[in-house]
């Protein structure tokens, strides 16, 4: 007999607030009932786990089996479900499976691992090698936390060795590192010397203490069980505890022991050789990228991977999220950065059967291709891109929809003049292209060299045992991985350890090997070209031998754990930055080398949503955009004037030439910069006009883009003369009159497009196939711009009052008035709230609901979603000031001219305006449409 299907909580849609101590689950209770109002169905928060002390985004999670007590803990997390519960709002909570903080001592799972190395209880837990090429790291862990060359610290006096009782620590100022039990042999040994003459009893203590350290097993002890590990870091708290209450008891023991301490404290020799005994090789912060042996998020040195696959850690890592889903505290779960996993989809399955066993329902519900729990994963698809159907999740947060989205307000006729203004300002040449690959190289030599090194090394492991491939220098290998890395079409490939893969993954190999190889016949030197088609076969695994298809298939899983974060960081982290054609295009999930987003494409991939991921989650703008959404729908507009934007680029020369600096490596600060920062300088500018604190934003971004270009400073090696340079450019063009006096001009001259494009995004985003998601403040414009800039507190009683007012209706919720002052954002709050009460009235329409694209030209996106005899329309207007061609600031009424849409017969009521329109199956002029209003949401009556 067939078990029922089951189907999950399924949000309408949701509402993203970043959680820290300055705004905890307390002050996310206190805005629920405001949400409610608005019209969202379910909270969705950032990483609700413990993490590092002070963490403003929660991603550096220390603790996964704990609630962050600086949240509230577990206790106001139950508050803030239980109000949400009594408003009938559903919690979905971020989840971080990849990776944990490890920074400043305050995880203890990778203390743990830092005191007893292998033999940890938790050594399991992260991604180690023990057994690095690198000799002086056997058995140990690099840990690259310090400021200088190691012996310089040690000389300097940085490193000392400290004690609370019988527990002993090595500082390096505010960070305390544990010692290894059985290094305190060593002390133990020193400090029976110096109690040479004391009494019988206190000497048969000392020394019973260290026979019982002597005894413990070597962390690198082969064969240790998990019982074996439990029972070593129970006797060495024996050890802790015994020692303590020896040293209390016994004054003479105290000040033996810190005169030892001080002794070893005063030679470098003793502290040297004692620091050597330890499970952790400390070292400069500058050699992690070479040598470091753990894996990491990205290159950053205090997020340390996970081995999520080992059944062990996946069972510890969500123990608590399934009590939380079996009490129905949560309702859903967001997966962050799941392309780092060793096996996405099979940790998909996993969660899915820990969900509904938890939730009471049959674990073997995925065998079935039903799901128990609401999960979306982070996941970006470059363009063209499919998500694996068969993976156990409702899609993704939501970058593919947002990068399609904003392209479709670009307007792709203006691509040739806006490339041609951006190389006579800047002298770049360079397409995205070949920024990318240049980045990818880059991240490869600079940030991750030590995992590409990993990786040729292992590749010349198999080569050694194939004939015709043993001539393969390492040096050779090495520098194929990295072509290939570089050419990679998109982040990683899905290989399992059974051999399957994902459909086309063997053909994004292809790609990307004969991309490489092409590449490479460019180059002075070139590789033997059979290489490439070895590592082809590699990852292919293209064998008939059993043995070989399982060593392929083990380097294979361990290479695609690194295209992903080459690739992002390549991209997003420096792409991105250097190359500056039109920045509103450089977002998460998009690719600036595709000017714009054709429409007949939104609508194909907005079909197949509906087809195929009907409850993938739609944003617009989220934590980790590059700028916010009403930034890039001001940027957008420069597609429609590009001329108008090469004579200010022209008045505004003289004044940059007079703010560069001349310095040894040219002007500073770069003309890509200056180019960078105009467009967000017109972005970001605000509305209201008020430019309090706007210089310093702006400074703030531009040294953030600079040090992600690499190209003149950077985080690993920052450039004060540069940075200073840069600075003064933007400060001092903020501070000129004149060029302000330009800007201003320029803004207002945009502004209302600019706003016609953040609203029709908006009215698109929460009407299309998805469960459309808000990020905090977004109903109202979002002009922020790169974090931290986009955590900046959101005034919610101001958003309150003008939810009360729109409630209200009258004279203070007239579309019409709110356009008038549209710089207020009111307007596009009403934009929000009647689109969500919208999809609350016609839930199966937005979330069943077919999916049909209208015509009417170029300057309309517009769509029909409908399910049984319910329908809605949307009319969305693009590309208005070409439209209007400035003569009236909004597309509505009579601007339209004679153009039409075809619509299905009907009465309809507009829910921004309340107006009725009757449609009798032919052709509706757009001006009647939009009327009085310059978009619009047709729902169907009777």
């Amino acid at each position: 007999m067939t078990a029922p299907a089951f189907t999950p909580h399924l949000p309408g849609s949701t509402y993203r607030l970043q959680l820290h101590a300055g705004f905890d689950f307390a002050a996310a209770r206190r805005v629920l009932p405001y949400l409610k109002r608005l019209g969202i169905t379910d909270l969705y928060l950032s990483p609700i786990w413990t993490s590092t002390p002070g963490s403003t985004h929660g991603y550096d999670v220390t603790d996964h089996a704990q609630v962050n007590p600086e949240l509230g803990g577990l206790a106001g997390l139950r508050r803030l479900s239980a109000r949400a519960r009594e408003l009938g709002l559903g919690l979905i909570a971020d989840f971080v499976p990849n990776h944990m903080g490890i920074q400043g001592g305050h995880n203890p799972y990778w203390e743990d691992v830092l005191r007893h190395g292998q033999a940890s209880r938790y050594a399991h837990f992260f991604d180690i090698s023990w057994h690095p090429l690198k000799r002086a790291l056997e058995g140990k862990v690099l840990l690259p936390v310090l400021g200088d060359q190691y012996g310089r610290v040690l000389e300097r006096g940085e490193l000392t060795l400290t004690h609370e009782g019988g527990e002993f620590w090595l500082r390096y100022w505010e960070r305390r590192l544990p010692l290894s039990p059985r290094s305190v042999a060593l002390l133990l040994a020193d400090l029976q010397a110096a109690l040479r003459g004391a009494d019988t009893e206190t000497l048969g203590e000392l020394a019973s203490i260290r026979r019982s350290v002597d005894h413990l097993p070597r962390s690198t002890e082969p064969g240790l069980s998990d019982e074996d590990r439990v029972i070593r870091a129970q006797e060495a708290q024996v050890v802790t505890r015994r020692l303590g209450a020896l040293l209390a008891g016994n004054a003479a023991v105290r000040r033996a022991l810190d005169e030892t301490v001080a002794a070893i404290n005063a030679d470098h020799a003793r502290l040297d050789r004692l620091i050597g005994e330890q499970n952790y090789r400390l070292a400069f912060w500058k050699v992690a990228a070479e040598e470091i042996n753990y894996r990491r998020f990205f290159d950053i040195n205090d997020l340390a991977a996970l081995r999520m696959e080992d059944p062990r850690v996946f069972a510890w890592a969500h123990a608590t999220l399934f009590e939380l889903l079996r009490e129905g505290v949560l309702q859903g779960v967001r997966l962050d950065h799941t392309d780092g996993l060793y096996d996405p989809a099979g940790y998909f399955r996993a969660l899915q059967a820990g969900a509904a066993h938890a939730l009471g329902q049959d674990p073997l519900i995925t065998t079935r291709g039903e799901k128990a729990l609401y999960v979306v994963a982070e996941k970006i698809l470059e363009p063209g891109e499919a998500l694996p159907r068969n993976w156990a999740v409702h899609g993704t947060t939501g970058y593919d929809f947002l990068a399609q989205l904003s392209g479709a307000f670009v307007d792709p006729a203006a691509e040739e003049d806006l490339s041609a203004i951006y190389r006579r300002f800047t002298g770049e040449r360079a397409s995205y292209g070949e920024q990318l690959y240049r980045g990818k190289q880059l991240i490869q030599r600079l940030s991750l060299p030590g995992e590409v090194n990993v990786l040729a090394e292992h590749l010349e492991r198999l080569s050694e045992a194939d004939l015709r491939a043993r001539d393969f220098t390492l040096s050779t290998l090495r520098q194929a991985i990295r072509e290939v890395i570089a050419t990679f079409p998109v982040y990683r490939t899905y290989l399992r350890e059974t051999g399957e893969r994902e459909a086309g993954d063997d053909a994004k190999i292809d790609h990307a090997v004969r991309d490489a190889a092409a590449h490479n016949r460019r180059e002075v030197g070139a590789l033997d070209p059979s290489v490439f088609e070895y590592l082809r076969a590699v990852l292919t695994l293209d064998t008939d031998d059993e043995a070989t298809r399982a060593a392929y298939a083990e380097f294979t899983l361990k290479f695609q754990q690194l295209t992903g974060p080459v690739t992002a960081k390549g991209a997003e982290d420096t792409a991105f930055y250097r190359y500056g054609r039109l920045v509103s295009l450089n977002e998460v999930g998009g690719d600036p080398a595709l000017f714009g987003t054709p429409l007949a494409t939104f609508h194909a991939e907005a079909g197949a949503r509906a087809r195929h991921w009907p409850h993938a989650m739609l944003g617009g703008s989220t934590h980790d955009t590059k700028r916010g959404e009403d930034t890039r729908a001001r940027i957008h507009v420069l597609s429609e004037l590009p001329q108008t934007w090469a004579a200010y680029l022209s008045r505004w020369s003289p004044l940059i030439r007079g703010l560069e600096t001349e310095l040894e490596l040219g002007p500073a600060p770069t003309r890509l910069d200056t180019y960078v920062f105009l467009q967000n300088a017109l972005g970001a500018y605000p509305l209201g006009g008020n430019l309090e604190g706007f210089a310093e934003r702006l400074s703030a971004y531009m040294l953030k883009a600079a040090r992600e270009a690499k190209l003149r400073t950077s985080w690993a090696a920052p450039d004060a003369d540069y940075e200073a340079a840069l600075d003064r450019l933007v400060r001092g063009l903020l501070g000129s009159d004149d060029f302000l006096a330009s800007l201003r001009e320029l803004h207002e001259r945009i502004s209302p497009y600019g706003a016609q494009n953040g609203l029709s995004a908006t009215l698109v985003r929460l009407t299309a196939p998805g469960v459309p998601d808000t990020y905090q403040g977004s109903e109202g414009w979002n002009q922020s711009l790169v974090d931290p800039d986009n955590r900046r507190p959101v005034d919610y009683a101001a958003l309150a009052r003008t939810l009360g007012r729109l409630e209200r209706g009258g004279v203070g919720a007239d579309p019409a008035r709110l356009l008038a002052r549209y710089d207020t954002g009111d307007v596009k709050v009403l934009v929000t709230r009647a689109a969500l009460r919208a999809r609350a009235e016609h839930p199966a329409m937005f979330r069943q609901g077919s999916y049909a694209a209208l015509g009417g030209g170029r300057h309309v996106l517009g769509f029909v979603r409908e399910h049984g005899r319910a329908r809605a329309i949307t009319v969305a207007p693009r590309l208005t000031l070409s439209l209007t061609r400035e003569r009236t600031p909004w597309a509505q009424g009579t601007v339209w001219g004679n153009r039409q849409l075809t619509l299905p017969a009907g009465t309809y009521r507009n829910a921004l305006t309340g107006e009725r329109l009757r449609v009798r199956g032919d052709k509706t002029p757009l001006a009647k449409i939009l009327e009085d209003f310059p978009l619009a949401l047709l729902l169907s009556e009777g």
